[in-house]
């Protein structure tokens, strides 16, 4: 949650995983195998590898990530693996509640932005959720070579949209990511996913600081 303070928010700045999309690691690698525990080798050779985290920084490419993730699968599961690649950000499905109410807010008047730490290829994750036509800005780690937590990425996201920090409410699913936000001097909520109560708490909270 967030405090009160005198300046109002004008704008919304949302995480993409967790808050406008699902990413379920296990579930995507269960689509693309027949039994969970090829499922499981999968996901951990893939989502639940360290090496996830340099392709979202923008250190390794793709080509680096498939080549990692092979040599540490099975052979007769590669076929397995590229379909995967191939297919998953298809998977991702939208959180209508939260798209509806960036829709909403942008309707109002709000300005309706994007950090996400996300791999290169965003779009084919993000281009169907409903709210992505709306957003007036898009700042993707791999893309920025920095990552959320790390402060300078929000004021890289102001500066470049020419926001003020303290006008900026941040939301995101990770508490360390609203610390850092904190830090660059915006307000943050720590959307949970409690079921049908976390966007009604969310928009409470947008209309407390405006």
């Amino acid at each position: 949650m967030t405090e009160p303070a005198t300046t109002p928010v004008r704008n919304i700045v949302f995480d993409m995983g967790g808050v406008l999309m699902n990413f379920d690691g296990p579930y995507f690698a269960s689509l693309f195998t027949d039994t969970p525990e090829d499922a499981a080798l999968l996901n951990g050779a893939l989502f639940g590898s360290t090496m996830w985290s340099l392709l979202d920084s923008g250190t390794i490419t793709h080509e680096t990530m498939r080549r990692y993730a092979e040599n540490h699968l099975p052979q007769r599961l590669h076929p397995n693996l590229h379909e995967c690649i191939a297919h998953w950000p298809e998977h991702s499905e939208p959180f209508e509640e939260t798209n509806d109410l960036a829709i909403r807010l942008k309707s109002e008047g709000y300005g309706i932005y994007l950090l996400s730490n996300a791999n290169t290829n965003i779009m084919r994750q993000l281009g169907h959720a409903p709210a992505c036509r709306f957003l007036d800005g898009i700042v993707v780690s791999a893309k920025e070579r920095l990552m959320k937590p790390d402060p300078a990425i929000f004021r890289l996201l102001c500066d470049r949209y020419d926001l003020k920090p303290g006008e900026c409410l941040f939301v995101d699913d990770n508490e360390d990511n609203c610390i850092g936000a904190r830090t660059a001097g915006m307000r943050a909520f720590h959307f949970t996913h409690k079921p049908h109560g976390d966007v009604t708490e969310l928009e409470a909270t947008i209309r407390l600081l405006s």
